[in-house]
């Protein structure tokens, strides 16, 4: 069984698209055109499961179409609609460098001047400046901006990210 804390999220499946079982794709990381990993992992009914790739073609810079094995009419690609589309954290971290926000997603956050912050919880991309959002342990939340220039250290392994915020970021 797929565990939520071995893949994060790299997109969502919009609807169908023709009548072959393709499906068009909306995407957040590309992850799955540069590594060598043949399937996706989507989440239907609250379990995560592996589809494999039959064939796929880009569409822009964030979209694509997806043909999966065995899904071959309209009928069947149907269930994926607004289906959401996870990757393999171990091949992100054979990478040299972290592609997508989203792959923090599970990390504790260490402060070097005010220690663990929390968990990063969600990624919100909804506006042009990227946030972190972070679950304290008393349930508050922290919305840090996710910028290479605060973080400093990424242990991939523990799944933490040492970062130092700038003063009065907090209040």
């Amino acid at each position: 069984m797929i565990r939520k804390e071995e893949v994060y999220k790299i997109g969502v499946i919009n609807k169908p698209h023709g009548v072959k079982g393709e499906v068009s794709f909306t995407f957040t990381d590309d992850i799955f055109d540069r590594v060598d990993c043949d399937y996706l992992i989507l989440l239907m009914d609250g379990i995560l499961v592996p589809f494999f790739i039959e064939e796929y073609r880009f569409r822009s810079d964030n979209a694509a179409l997806v043909k999966f094995e065995d899904i071959d009419t309209a009928e069947k690609a149907r269930m994926f609609t607004n289906v959401e589309v996870f990757f393999p954290v171990k091949y992100v971290e054979e990478q040299d460098e972290v592609t997508s926000w989203n792959y923090f997603v599970g990390f504790a956050v260490d402060d070097v001047n005010h220690g663990t912050l929390g968990v990063i919880s969600d990624v919100d991309d909804a506006t042009m400046n990227v946030l972190f959002v972070i679950e304290k342990e008393d349930g508050g939340e922290i919305l840090l901006p996710a910028h290479e220039e605060f973080i400093l250290d990424i242990d991939h392994k523990k799944k933490r990210v040492k970062v130092d915020i700038p003063e009065g970021l907090l209040e």
